[in-house]
């Protein structure tokens, strides 16, 4: 039977954690802002949630809901720091039949956010979005119908109609997850003349020529690269050198390792290695999200059942990683997590118990450590941050 994205978030019930009091403190230039979305459709959260954050201590102060809306799972910060972008992870959002996609102007005086308009995802259960490193582009990747799509970005910061959406085919391995395409992540080259699509359907990284002046996709020569059945690719990050990225994959439990050529955007896997300990084993485990530590030095990802963010560290010369320590998130499905822009700091947002959870990270090991910090958020997915404010 095939299940969307929304019959899959856990069905358990905990108490509605909401409205924080409203408060900024004066930055000095260590503070930023930190948006949290959320899923909102089992009443124990309402839309969109800011927090402050001091990259000094470590410390994650709550600033309250800052935007009400259905299933705002996904987030994206413009590099002005000025605008948010938000997918509503529904089929019916608007009362069609796709998803969409939200502006908002940012108050870096309050954290609050106004909402600018609401376009077209072109596609079923939008659960990704980010801006190109032009800011002239929103990239969406639809979860239920397999698509993804460029949403241009207007002078104002508002959103246009799509003006490029590509629709994957195919199925997987899992008759039951990937009965059909399920596009996860959209992410675009350091260089930005390259944009990667992770199809969990498909176990597939399409792989597109990105015109972001004229927001269009073309299927680049190989058009993706597959990896080993019933992977179920989710998430993906380039390394800063642009030598290296990786995907997480959700169905596997693995993270792969790919070599890459920026000048053909091409994609050579070089090792897949799992994302537990050698002794766990369990039905009940997927993988979430990953990322590359600031520094490159070190690779992040998230499991959900193991509920730990398991740690490598990267060779400089392969680009290949080996397996440092599963840490626990302290709670239950780390959905998402952010590295902070100063890299020393990490914030889990463990879904399933409603919390944020921050860890400090050894510079020179890249280990993880708890600070104590448990902060309530209801139904946590997406953490980012905006620049210092």
């Amino acid at each position: 039977m095939k299940m969307t994205r929304r019959e899959l978030i856990s069905s358990s019930v905990l108490p509605v954690l909401m409205n924080f009091p409203m408060s900024v403190a004066s930055a000095k230039g260590k503070d930023f802002l930190v948006y949290v979305g959320t899923y909102t459709n089992k009443n124990r959260s309402k839309g969109i949630y800011a927090f402050r954050f001091d990259a000094g201590s470590g410390k994650l102060d709550p600033l309250g809901l800052v935007a009400e809306m259905a299933n705002p799972s996904f987030l994206a910060i413009h590099s002005n720091n000025r605008w948010l972008y938000a997918v509503s992870e529904m089929a019916d959002g608007r009362g069609k039949s796709t998803g969409s996609v939200s502006s908002f102007s940012i108050d870096t005086k309050t954290a609050k956010l106004t909402l600018r308009n609401t376009v077209d995802s072109k596609g079923d259960g939008p659960c990704f979005v980010r801006t190109d490193h032009t800011g002239k582009n929103v990239l969406v990747a639809n979860y239920n119908s397999g698509s993804a799509a460029v949403l241009p970005i207007k002078e104002d910061g508002t959103l246009a109609e799509a003006s490029a959406v590509v629709q994957d085919h195919g199925t997987g391995a899992d008759k039951q997850r990937q009965e059909g395409p399920h596009a996860h992540s959209f992410n675009v080259s350091p260089d930005n003349r390259f944009a990667v699509c992770c199809d969990l359907g498909i176990d597939k990284v399409m792989v597109y020529h990105f015109d972001a002046a004229k927001g269009s996709l073309t299927p680049n020569d190989p058009p993706f690269t597959s990896l080993k059945p019933g992977s179920g690719p989710r998430h993906f990050d380039f390394h800063p050198s642009a030598r290296y990225a990786y995907s997480i994959n959700e169905l596997s439990s693995t993270v792969t390792a790919f070599s890459y050529d920026k000048a053909k955007g091409v994609l050579t896997e070089i090792q897949t290695l799992s994302t537990l300990p050698p002794d766990y084993k369990s039905p009940n485990q997927s993988t979430a999200d990953v990322h590359v530590h600031p520094s490159g030095k070190f690779l992040y990802g998230s499991n959900r059942g193991h509920n730990s963010i398991v740690v490598y560290s990267i060779a400089p010369s392969t680009g290949k990683l080996t397996y440092i320590e599963n840490t626990s998130t302290q709670g239950g499905v780390p959905r998402s997590f952010g590295l902070d822009p100063t890299g020393k700091w990490l914030i889990s947002a463990d879904q399933d118990v409603d919390i944020l959870v921050v860890f400090s990270i050894d510079q020179k090991t890249g280990r993880l450590t708890p600070t104590g910090q448990k902060v309530a958020c209801g139904m946590p997915v997406c953490v980012k941050f905006s620049s210092p404010v």
